[in-house]
């Protein structure tokens, strides 16, 4: 079943500095299907944010249709069940975070959609309990690690019990450790709750644990496939201004050193195996 579809969809915008119209999505066609955990890549100006804030009705096409469960985004009518449906993490918490106290801002969207009470309870100890941040709930969240502030935000989304998670560079401001404690967090949402993850990011290692690779280019989809199937491809990501993770680029390296080593092992684990594979 589809989470998302995007049918010819087209953005752009008025550029001040020029007085020209900027186009950002160009014709862009995208079906996500339900439970996948998929990754968007691209370099700075590709479209990739623009595209995360179609999902749930933050932008609105200049052309084209974004469904959301078979939701149209332009009807003003679903607005509200389109957001209960697809909740988005920004790049900085601190934009998410409204509240004094960590066990309220996590309340608040509930709150804003009419949730009751003793329902906004539950999922308020659920969702804190879901990124392990339990313990934190009475504190002030401007007291908070880089990573916590992410995992409560997360939380924050999870009390609106969506079907589908955007999480737009949301380790981009944080330290390593910040980083592995948020996506853990996303990939056990993903694993064990089936939630649709879409994670945009600018670090190569984060997506190649995902089910789906995404790279944009100029507002247009430029890849798609599995990371197995995107990451061997280096020179043409690096033609797309991009990296590839730590592991393919020393593979990659390795063979151009003569050595007969496989690009696709991704993992730490299987680059290791496959040097040692060759040298023993």
């Amino acid at each position: 079943m589809e989470m998302i579809r995007t049918e010819n969809l087209c953005y752009s915008y008025d550029n001040t500095e020029t007085n020209l119209r900027e186009l950002v999505l160009d014709e862009l066609r995208l079906a996500i299907r339900e439970g996948s955990f998929v990754a968007i890549l691209g370099r700075n100006g590709s479209g990739k944010s623009t595209l995360a804030r179609h999902f749930n009705g933050i932008l609105l096409p200049s052309g084209g249709k974004v469904f959301i469960s078979g939701m149209d985004t332009a009807d003003e009518t679903l607005l509200t069940e389109i957001r209960r449906t697809v909740g988005v993490v920004f790049q900085n918490p601190d934009n998410q975070l409204v509240a004094s106290v960590v066990e309220e801002d996590v309340a608040f969207a509930p709150e804003n959609l009419g949730v009751a009470p003793e329902e906004i309870r539950k999922r308020v100890d659920a969702a804190l309990s879901t990124v392990g941040m339990t313990d934190w709930r009475a504190h002030a969240p401007h007291r908070l690690s880089g990573g916590q502030k992410q995992r409560v935000a997360i939380a924050g989304i999870l009390a609106m019990e969506p079907k589908c998670i955007v999480l737009d560079e949301p380790t981009a401001m944080l330290d390593p450790a910040g980083r592995q404690e948020v996506l853990q967090t996303v990939r056990r949402l993903n694993r064990d709750r089936g939630i649709t993850v879409i994670l945009i990011t600018h670090h190569m290692e984060e997506a190649v644990d995902t089910d789906r690779v995404i790279v944009l280019s100029a507002g247009r989809i430029a890849l798609d496939g599995s990371p197995r199937e995107i990451f061997p491809q280096v020179e043409l990501l690096r033609e797309l201004g991009l990296a590839v993770p730590e592991t393919t680029a020393l593979l990659y390296r390795l063979r151009q050193a003569g050595l007969q080593l496989p690009l696709d092992a991704l993992s730490v684990d299987e680059c290791a195996a496959a040097i040692y594979t060759l040298i023993r």
